[in-house]
């Protein structure tokens, strides 16, 4: 193994903070890899957009600031359809619908970043995204004029065709968001919802079950070339074991934080047939709208996902 000479000390940047179980996940993909290569290489996991803001994070370990960071992946849409093909309303709405799509997109993902200097070593998503308003929405049409939370272009474009009014806002931010009135109500996952004590500031969550999208975790393929083929061994196989892992904790939190919300006096309301036939109307808009400006590379990921 690489002597403690040559030692490596890599800095990661994540966006989200040390309640995630995405940053958990984290944690122990760096503690498994510095038990595997007996300290040769050892992460240190900066959360919470502590080290670099979320919108730089990708940008950073690009240029070699950074060797490795977490993002949420289709932050990156505007450099290809392909990777916010999973933030897409109602095009893959369960886990297993979700690990089909990464199949598909995996390859595609993969080739994209490679000519960006960059390698994915795995992805996590999130729960399914769930409807967070004071009162019951019963129909699209009680979307209209609020103040809707975006963290991406297509929750932008979601709003928008709600009649929503879309605003820029981190999940770190989202307490101070609500407390303030410069959101009243937002789409997001039930692990987000919990971290950022929803029931402060929304009396209802209806799981409309939206998209299940995904963060990745990318390392500079220098950096990641440069260290010894054993530790690059130990970073890929700690790399398949987070990702295993991020799925399944994943699927924990779904129900888990579900439950937090409704012990903490949240309405849970099952969304009404109206509701659905109305947001998957948007969905299959905007899908339309995707693959009008979706690359081939894109178009083929849908091709594959929708026929297998």
């Amino acid at each position: 193994m690489t002597s403690a000479a040559q030692a490596d000390t890599w800095d990661m940047p994540t966006p989200y903070g040390d309640a995630t179980f995405h940053t958990q996940n984290i944690a122990q993909f760096a503690d498994e890899i510095a038990a595997a290569t007996d300290g040769a290489l050892e992460i240190t996991v900066h959360s919470g957009g502590s080290l670099f803001p979320h919108g730089e994070i990708r940008n950073v370990v690009r240029s070699g600031q950074v060797p490795i960071g977490e993002f949420f992946l289709s932050l990156l849409v505007n450099d290809d359809a392909a990777f916010g093909i999973d933030s897409q309303p109602f095009v893959a709405t369960s886990y297993d619908d979700a690990a089909r799509l990464w199949a598909a997109q995996e390859p595609v993902i993969t080739e994209l970043l490679s000519a960006q200097g960059l390698m994915p070593l795995f992805s996590v998503p999130w729960p399914a995204q769930g409807l967070y308003t004071n009162g019951e929405i019963a129909t699209v049409d009680d979307l209209a004029g609020l103040r809707f939370r975006s963290y991406n272009a297509a929750l932008e474009e979601f709003a928008t065709l709600a009649k929503a009014a879309p605003v820029q806002v981190e999940a770190p931010d989202i307490p101070q968001a609500f407390a303030t009135g410069q959101v009243e109500a937002m789409v997001t996952s039930p692990s987000t919802g919990v971290n950022s004590t929803a029931w402060d500031f929304v009396t209802h969550y209806t799981p409309i079950n939206a998209w299940v999208p995904k963060n990745i975790v990318v390392v500079n393929e220098r950096a990641f070339r440069r260290l010894p083929e054993d530790v690059q061994a130990a970073v890929m196989s700690a790399a398949e074991a987070a990702e295993a892992r991020g799925w399944e904790m994943s699927a924990a939190e779904a129900d888990a934080q579900t439950k937090v919300l409704a012990d903490n006096g949240m309405v849970i309301v099952e969304p009404s047939a109206e509701l659905t036939a109305g947001l998957q109307e948007i969905g299959a808009q905007m899908l339309e709208n995707w693959k009008a400006n979706a690359s081939e590379a894109a178009l083929s990921i849908l091709t594959t996902y929708q026929g297998q």
